[in-house]
């Protein structure tokens, strides 16, 4: 039997997936502790992730698809599965899906414990983490022996930086975007049980035990899609109508790893005059200048902890409301996801703006693969280049700063061809959306580099105010 547990922040995972391994005999994985496990232990994939986190990143999905994967190949078939908090999304569940079926394995079914918003901010208002082994405890409901001390291990007990009404509600947003078409996704394939997680935890525990034993039984009763439909609906937020939003050019870039869309955006930047804001960029320039929300980040990385969604999208929402957006922006590197682009049309209209067009730069798999296993970064100041397309004046040594230059352990083909599989998983639902809504504009971006700055440029100049669109971003089953 292979089940997976999922709900918000502060719904109980921990503590039911733990009874339900012990009375049903499965194995746990949890993907914070596989995470922080490959980074103390300083495995090939934590050496990459941690080298993300180094150069100010977010760690790509792939690398922690990656951990999935490694941890199922050294287990046992004989013993079934509890994935903890995994999948988040649907890319992620097509891929534990693929997963599963390539070593004959079946997925039962994802348990949803599902706790009103208002209790998860009241139990979240109350949770403490042990600074040692991260075990969560909780002020009335869940109390050490010792108040502020670790039972298990006696480590210091602290609230969570990220833990406050403002930040939790902003946290609960963005589970629900993204949980919405998960759901469905397995309601679809009749694998959904939703669960009432309210009350007691030994009400709670109880509730999912019958539900797994009726799995053995093989008398389980699943949630249907029709059930499903209210919890399903996950927030659709529509454009901001033209004649509301300020006349400006907000426009989006989309591209896969490689297709050089980092340096399409800085031309069109200096040729529009408009600022280049890179989500790689503006994650590093918030963890370098200790904003609240760079130090908010560096308490996930520093607990080994994945950065979650709305943390980015709180960097982003800050950004795109200073000053010198005024007249519009070129944003690079989000949203890559339905969820992220209905987060981006949330921000937008808190700021009376609306997106004016998107620029997919088209690439061949094939020609990734070739461009980036000749590109070089500068370790200083991240400055891309190229062996064969954008070759250093001094090998070596950047032009800008003289810093060293290397190639990422992430750009060899493999690895590559890897991102890959993620990004169209990720974005080419994305892209059908923006092309349904009238936004998209395809650009070849194979050839020479200044005619793709100029099938770009002649996109843009195209762009005029658009109608609403006539669907919002939807499950992407």
């Amino acid at each position: 039997m292979n089940l997976a547990l999922i709900g918000p922040s502060g719904v109980g995972k921990g503590t039911h997936a733990a009874a339900l391994c012990s009375r049903f005999n499965l194995r746990h994985v949890a993907t914070g502790d596989l995470f922080r496990h490959h980074l103390q232990t300083r495995t090939a994939l934590g050496l990459l992730a941690r080298k993300y986190m180094d150069q100010g990143e977010l760690i790509p999905d792939e690398v922690v698809d990656a951990m999935i994967e490694e941890w199922c190949e050294q287990h046992p078939a004989t013993q079934g599965i509890l994935f903890d908090g995994f999948p988040r999304t649907v890319c992620q569940a097509r891929f534990l899906d693929e997963l599963l079926q390539s070593h004959d394995l079946s997925f039962d079914a994802v348990i949803y414990l599902r706790v009103p918003d208002e209790e998860i901010a009241r139990r979240l208002a109350g949770r403490l983490i042990c600074r040692k082994c991260q075990t969560p405890w909780h002020r009335t409901l869940n109390p050490p022996r010792q108040a502020g001390i670790c039972d298990l291990c006696g480590g210091e007990l602290k609230a969570r930086p990220d833990d406050i009404p403002a930040l939790i509600s902003t946290r609960l947003r963005v589970f629900h975007r993204t949980t919405g078409p998960l759901l469905e996704h397995y309601a679809e394939a009749g694998r959904l049980a939703v669960i009432d997680g309210t009350g007691t935890t030994a009400e709670v525990s109880a509730r999912v035990a019958e539900f797994v034993a009726s799995i053995e039984r093989k008398t389980a009763r699943f949630t249907t899609r029709e059930q499903a439909a209210p919890i399903i609906a996950a927030e659709r937020i529509a454009q901001l109508p033209a004649h509301l939003a300020r006349s400006s050019l907000d426009l989006v870039l989309l591209g896969g790893p490689g297709s050089g869309k980092g340096t399409q955006a800085e031309r069109l930047c200096a040729e529009l005059k408009l600022p280049h804001i890179a989500t790689g960029d503006l994650f590093r320039d918030n963890l370098r200048n200790n904003t609240e929300l760079g130090r908010l980040a560096r308490t996930y990385m520093d607990r080994g902890e994945l950065v979650p969604d709305d943390v980015t999208e709180a960097m982003v929402e800050d950004r795109l409301g200073q000053p010198d957006t005024h007249d519009g922006f070129v944003l690079d590197g989000f949203p890559r996801t339905l969820t992220q682009a209905s987060a981006l049309m949330e921000i937008s209209a808190q700021l009376h703006r609306r997106v004016s067009g998107v620029l997919y730069i088209k690439v061949s798999d094939e020609a990734i693969i070739s461009r980036l296993s000749g590109r070089l970064i500068c370790r200083q100041c991240q400055a891309p280049y190229h062996l064969q397309y954008k070759k250093p004046i001094k090998p070596g040594v950047c032009d800008s700063c003289g810093g060293e230059l290397y190639q990422r352990a992430d750009d060899n083909p493999n690895t590559v061809r890897a991102r890959l599989v993620t990004f169209h998983g990720q974005t080419e639902p994305l892209i059908a959306y923006y092309r349904r809504a009238g936004l998209l504009h395809e650009i070849d971006g194979e050839g020479n580099l200044a005619d793709i700055s100029a099938r770009c440029l002649a996109a843009v100049r195209t762009f005029a105010p658009k109608a609403d669109p006539a669907t919002e971003p939807a499950s992407s089953t």
